[in-house]
């Protein structure tokens, strides 16, 4: 059956206008996303237009890059069903013996970078050997993370902050260098701007072609362009933003650095096998298991993970402070656990995505930095945080417990709906597994085929 493509010539309807977010898109996640421009809009009216100026939006992406990078981490310990309360304490770890190592051993800065990101893999394979071959809960195993390396950051630093090189604090936290002839902007900005745009356009119309070759049914015409052209507007305006900042700054490597890692993270838990089998742990863990799925492997994979990206964290603070001291990583964790909840995952597990935290960490990243240009005095800041935090998550439970049906479920059950139906039409009527070589996959295609009650 040949797939019908007359919607890509037919005019303009309403319901159409959702597309343009993408068809798995939540009200949820869209709910957050405009939670996060009103924000920015709100402040950038309360301050006077200093949040939207070139050298806070450069601040905020320094002061908070280790935030969002410890969210993209968490989500994936979150959706496995574990929490992780050690991010801080190894961040702080990882920080010190870097920073000594470099002091008191001679490491150039590049070695530095290279010890931290083992010793933060070496932290996570010890945590998670605990929870995924021993059977300590994850919530313990990391509690014991928090107090042991903590007082190791206390022994190792002997309670004193240690510099770190120039050099390293170039590498992490430094900007793109002024190149080419004066344009009033950073070129290498305005470069790297240009690329993100084509490669934007690129894929909006590689998507349409790769759609339109497989006979698929296509989104109106306008959709696509409107899509583009509002993506397009956005790095124009940020490029702007970012490049005309004071002479020697630029978009700030940090920034670069969790832009490479977002978009990896994006790729592994959406498009690949790991990905999948860490929702299938997640959402039930005896279901995967009887799939095939080696959830003790998937456990491990997931904790390792994350204290490699603490000790990375770790790392761009200290780069950012110039020094390590005996108070980093404090309070991190809640931070980062906040993003994940408020971008959307769910407290059992199973539920989340990379982008959904990033979001939530910039929504508390934002509301942080618009209350300390406001003046709010730290107390009644952690008051404010906390509210947001409740609000967010408690919405969507009170909609549960009242017994009508779930906003993030409601709207996830129609785009899931609305997308098998288009992908149903596109196709010969035969349903096929994402990848024939994942167990996981083949073997709830063949559960689904076999159980009378997924025909009703």
């Amino acid at each position: 059956m040949m797939a019908d493509n007359s919607t890509e010539k037919r005019g303009f309807r309403f319901g159409d206008v959702w597309q343009i977010f993408g068809q798995r898109g939540s009200l949820k996640k869209l709910g957050i996303l405009f939670a996060l421009v009103a924000i920015i809009l709100i402040f950038q009216v309360w301050t006077g237009g200093t949040t939207l100026s070139p050298g806070n939006a450069i601040n905020l992406v320094q002061a908070y890059s280790f935030i969002l990078l410890l969210s993209v981490g968490m989500v994936m310990v979150i959706i496995a069903g574990h929490i992780d309360l050690s991010v801080g304490s190894v961040a702080a770890f990882v920080g010190i013996v870097v920073a000594t190592s470099m002091r008191d051993w001679g490491l150039p800065w590049w070695g530095g970078i290279l010890l931290g990101i083992l010793l933060g893999a070496a932290i996570g394979a010890f945590q998670g050997f605990w929870v995924a071959y021993v059977g300590v809960p994850a919530f313990i195993v990391t509690l014991a993370g928090m107090l042991i390396w903590r007082g190791a950051q206390q022994w190792v630093g002997q309670a004193q902050t240690v510099a770190v090189p120039d050099e390293f604090k170039q590498a992490l936290y430094g900007f793109m260098p002024e190149v080419g002839p004066y344009t009033g902007f950073n070129n290498l900005t305005l470069l790297l701007g240009a690329i993100i745009i084509a490669a934007i356009i690129y894929s909006q119309v590689r998507n349409r072609a790769k759609r339109k070759n497989m006979e698929a049914v296509l989104e109106p015409s306008w959709v696509t362009i409107t899509r583009t052209a509002i993506l397009v507007a956005i790095v124009i305006y940020a490029t702007l933003l970012f490049a005309s900042g004071r002479l020697g700054t630029s978009f700030p490597i940090s920034g670069i650095i969790l832009a490479v890692l977002i978009m990896f993270y994006a790729f592994i838990t959406s498009r690949t096998r790991t990905g999948r089998h860490i929702y299938a742990v997640g959402g039930n863990r005896r279901a995967a298991q009887l799939s095939g799925v080696n959830d003790r492997r998937t456990d491990f994979f997931v904790m390792m993970n994350m204290s490699t990206l603490a000790g990375i964290a770790g790392m761009l603070w200290a780069a950012r402070a110039g020094a390590a001291g005996p108070a980093d990583g404090t309070g991190w964790e809640l931070d980062a656990i906040a993003g994940v909840f408020i971008g959307g995952a769910a407290v059992a597990g199973g539920v989340g995505t990379v982008m959904g935290s990033v979001i939530g960490g910039l929504v508390m990243a934002v509301l942080n930095n618009g209350l300390q240009l406001i003046g709010v005095s730290t107390d009644r800041m952690q008051i404010i945080k906390g509210l947001v935090l409740l609000v967010a998550v408690g919405i969507d439970v009170m909609n549960k417990r009242a017994g009508g049906p779930s906003i993030i479920g409601t709207m996830m059950a129609k785009m899931k709906a609305k997308q098998a139906a288009v992908e149903l039409e596109a196709t010969t009527g035969e349903a096929q597994p994402a990848d024939p070589t994942d167990p996981l996959a083949a073997k709830s295609d063949s559960v689904a085929a076999s159980d009378p009650k997924s025909t009703t």
